[in-house]
């Protein structure tokens, strides 16, 4: 007796591509660390900033978060290791900042004895694909929720300037869609996230992530279970969620659908 085929959904592809990328990852004291894909709350922050929500918004990212469903891949590992920026600043009380809202944000705290000292981790020229789709939202007639096509758009005309991660990471490109036969291939369609991502061509096999329960959890292709905190509540600003992905590989010569 053969199984029941799964309904297939669509997907939308993204090129998290350029010089550096963060991807977020558990701060310890003052060094930001970065994982070696994409956080649900960093792919959260991207698109909320495409989409012009403020940071009072929380309902609104709190939903997209809990919407999100993806698969991601490294298509090129850099040549060498991570790259940490040490930064040192001194603030003063009355310091003024340009934002991307093309105003200037002051500062409302006292200021700073010494210098402000932290360090970050990015990736250089690394390029990752992302595929996702997005669950229902909880209230049906919720015009406020966008769908993958609203998304895509809104990457295509952000609101305001995207980066990935942090902001001195800028795409290099068009982040929406991958150049395949000299055209953008934008969206895929398939049962599940690995399938998806498999559905997208690929020079090589590669390491990849999805989610428990969106591909294959043991054999050949996957290699561990991870529970991975990389979800933020977004109410008290503060990261603590844990979802469990799968971390394996896709398969060589996978062709578009």
């Amino acid at each position: 007796m053969t199984e029941p085929r799964q309904p297939e959904h669509r997907w939308l592809i993204l090129s998290l591509e350029g010089p550096l990328l963060a991807f977020g990852g558990v701060t310890i004291d003052h060094v930001g660390l970065t994982r070696d894909f994409p956080a649900a709350s960093m792919l959260t922050g991207l698109f909320a900033n495409a989409l012009g929500y403020r940071r009072s918004d929380w309902m609104a990212h709190q939903s997209l978060q809990d919407r999100l469903i993806f698969a991601a891949r490294r298509e090129r590992e850099p040549m060498v290791g991570i790259l940490t920026d040490s930064q040192n600043a001194k603030l003063e009380k009355n310091d003024r900042g340009w934002t991307t809202w093309g105003v200037a944000e002051e500062r409302a705290g006292a200021s700073y004895d010494a210098p402000h000292r932290r360090k970050r981790d990015y990736h250089m020229d690394a390029s990752v694909t992302v595929v996702l789709r997005l669950a229902p939202p909880e209230k049906p007639d919720d015009r406020t929720s966008p769908d993958l096509d609203a998304l895509a758009h809104a990457l295509d005309h952000p609101h305001r300037p995207l980066f990935i991660g942090r902001k001195p990471c800028l795409p290099a490109g068009r982040v929406v869609g991958i150049r395949h036969n000299d055209s953008s291939l934008d969206f895929v369609t398939a049962p599940s996230a690995y399938e998806a991502l498999r559905r997208v061509p690929a020079a090589s096999e590669q390491r990849a992530i999805w989610p428990r329960g969106e591909g294959p959890e043991a054999g050949r292709m996957a290699d561990r279970i991870v529970d991975l905190p990389d979800l933020r509540n977004w109410r008290t600003g503060l990261h603590g969620g844990v979802r469990q992905i799968v971390e394996g590989r896709i398969e060589t010569g996978s062709e578009a659908a």
